[in-house]
């Protein structure tokens, strides 16, 4: 800390991970989800075959999970395997950047994957609207953070960087700032009350047709991506609601949501939306000649 008009004022950040937890190399911060992630690419990339616009849409929700895992994963692994926990804050500007945009755009891409109309034009423009979109809507962050002034604790309580956990140390008026990051959270929170929506008719159709049989596989099929979509929004929502509204939380807890928010996601989309997919399932196993 340098101190400076008899206030300390706060170079380095420290981010607290999971309070009490032993360092140890074999926790959650493995490469399974950026292995999965990276073999779908390369299938959807290299196979000919697989040219239907849905697998444009599965390439960019899997570009999306990487971007949540390079840029959270580095300092998970330090803190959980060597407990080192600063972190400088123009280093944590930018991670927040990366964790809010590729955030905002892999809940636009979950919008959009059960959208009944696709066309390959369709997601090329889309997908590049929502990409803009989401660097934009985090672009602001870095930079109001970047003006402020941080003359109280240097703790943060999770994993990595967070935007309403930054804001909570800084001495400037962050007035703006928290309603704008209100606005944010309520453009996630649009998304998941449409993806909640088309959910719902796509599980009413599917119960709606063909045999019993059939139905059990459609079912088995929706609830995986049920729970997969609320994997990804319930920990954001949680997060949201208690930066803003709670008082009174449990450190231990809110760190394990945090985490969970950017470790089980892109684990669990590799499988929910392509080993479940015969033609993508296929060509994997034949990649790996287990076919």
């Amino acid at each position: 800390m340098i101190y400076a008009r008899n206030t300390y004022l706060v170079s380095t950040f420290f981010l607290i991970g999971i309070p009490g937890l032993v360092p140890c190399s074999h926790l959650p911060h493995g490469p399974g989800g950026i292995l999965g992630n990276c073999s779908i690419l390369f299938v959807i990339r290299t196979e000919p075959s697989l040219p239907a616009p849905t697998y444009h849409l599965l390439s960019l929700l899997a570009v999306s999970d990487l971007g949540l895992s390079l840029s959270s994963r580095p300092t998970m692994l330090r803190i959980f395997a060597f407990s080192a926990t600063a972190i400088p804050p123009n280093a944590c500007f930018a991670q927040e950047f990366f964790i809010h945009g590729v955030t905002d755009l892999e809940s636009s891409v979950l919008l959009l994957i059960y959208s009944s109309i696709l066309t390959n034009a369709r997601v090329a423009k889309t997908g590049l609207a929502f990409l803009s979109k989401s660097m934009l809507l985090a672009l602001r962050f870095p930079f109001t953070l970047k003006r402020w002034t941080y003359c109280r604790k240097s703790l943060l309580s999770h994993s990595y960087c967070l935007h309403q956990d930054v804001m909570k140390l800084a001495c400037s008026d962050n007035t703006v700032s928290f309603f704008y990051g209100s606005f944010v959270a309520l453009c996630m929170m649009t998304d998941s009350g449409f993806t909640a929506v088309s959910c719902m008719f796509i599980l009413q159709t599917v119960m709606g047709t063909g045999s019993h049989k059939e139905r059990l596989k459609a079912l088995n099929t929706c609830v995986s991506h049920i729970c997969a979509v609320l994997v990804f929004y319930v920990p954001i929502i949680a997060l949201a609601s208690v930066h803003r509204f709670g008082r009174h939380k449990p450190p231990g807890a809110m760190s394990l949501i945090a985490d969970i928010f950017l470790l089980v996601p892109p684990l669990m989309n590799p499988i929910v939306y392509c080993v479940k997919t015969r033609q993508i399932r296929e060509k994997v196993l034949g990649k790996l000649g287990l076919k």
